[in-house]
């Protein structure tokens, strides 16, 4: 009955972390027959625990959305992120969610154990969270969002621009990133075939909101989702955009204390990206990296350059 009863908690952890799985699939994890996997479903349907099965080559078994919330089985690293979540949650971000986040961390403090409770307790102490003054985004947005990128489902919505424009975007979702207490979308937009970052907060899904399955793609770069979208709302946060030629190898500028975007070009030169919001001191702050260099556009910081030279060279110039 103890075999029973410890493999029962095994299946249902199993289905919790997986969206589908075959009989095979179950019967080798478990080290039991598709039989007796047959016979477990049942049981945990007993329970309240609504498994679908889906017969035939290709089916298997799935944890479906009951009329009530059956028991979630969550281990100690799981407990005690939802637990900081809630916290965090509590203190604002997703649009009408503070009230419920404080009941369900109460009802979760009730039954953690207490190595546990002294982890989040101290985590919730010794963390300071300054509320931001952002626009805040519907739970059901965000969980939508998240179920299409398990799914590999694209996502139909209209999107509002920097500028009030709105158009309609077809995209397939990658990850859903927090950053400064704004929500980001990454994924790939089908009709301009390209890797987008929306905000999410001005996004308005459309009905269905889901389409098609998708076969996942590599996001550009190393992978590493954060960095993308850290790069991209760094872009965006300014004005102008420059590329400058660097008369100097790339290996001796990535040594400076600057953070620079440097491409190298050949063994003595390289490219730098920058971006800022005022011409004039970008103009003064290339000159700071102390090495011959060429604007390459735009024209317009080409123009300041020019100016700043002819001030510098009158500052210099001796009386007869």
């Amino acid at each position: 009955m103890l075999d029973t009863s410890a493999r029962l908690l095994k299946l249902l952890s199993l289905l919790q972390a997986h969206k589908d799985w075959s009989g095979p699939e179950l019967s080798v994890r478990l080290g039991v027959s598709t039989r007796t996997i047959r016979n477990d479903v049942e049981r945990l349907r007993s329970l309240g625990y609504p498994v679908h099965a889906t017969p035939g080559v290709a089916g298997g078994y799935r944890l479906g959305a009951g009329a009530a919330l059956p028991p979630l089985l969550l281990d100690d690293e799981e407990a005690v992120a939802v637990a900081v979540g809630l916290g965090r949650a509590a203190g604002g971000g997703v649009q009408g969610i503070e009230e419920t986040s404080v009941r369900a961390l109460a009802k979760l403090e009730q039954v953690l154990p207490s190595r546990l409770r002294r982890r989040v307790n101290a985590l919730n102490a010794y963390t300071v969270q300054i509320p931001g003054d952002v626009p805040s985004v519907a739970p059901d947005v965000l969980t939508t969002i998240a179920n299409a990128a398990r799914d590999h489902e694209r996502l139909r919505f209209d999107y509002t621009g920097h500028d009030g424009s709105s158009t309609m975007r077809d995209a397939e979702p990658h990850r859903l990133v927090h950053r400064r207490g704004r929500w980001y979308l990454v994924g790939y937009d089908v009709e301009r075939r390209d890797w987008r970052t929306f905000r999410v907060d001005r996004v308005l899904l459309r009905t269905p909101a889901t389409g098609p399955r998708f076969t996942p793609r590599e996001l550009p770069g190393d992978g590493d989702v954060a960095a993308y979208v850290e790069k991209g709302v760094t872009t965006a946060m300014w004005r102008y955009h420059a590329t400058v030629l660097l008369h100097s190898p790339a290996e001796a500028m990535r040594r400076l204390p600057l953070k620079l975007d440097i491409e190298p070009v050949d063994e003595a030169t390289c490219l730098v990206r920058l971006s800022g919001d005022d011409l004039p001191g970008m103009a003064v702050w290339i000159g700071f990296i102390g090495v011959d260099f060429e604007v390459l556009d735009p024209p317009e910081l080409a123009q300041h350059v020019l100016l700043l030279a002819d001030r510098y060279s009158r500052a210099v110039r001796r009386p007869r």
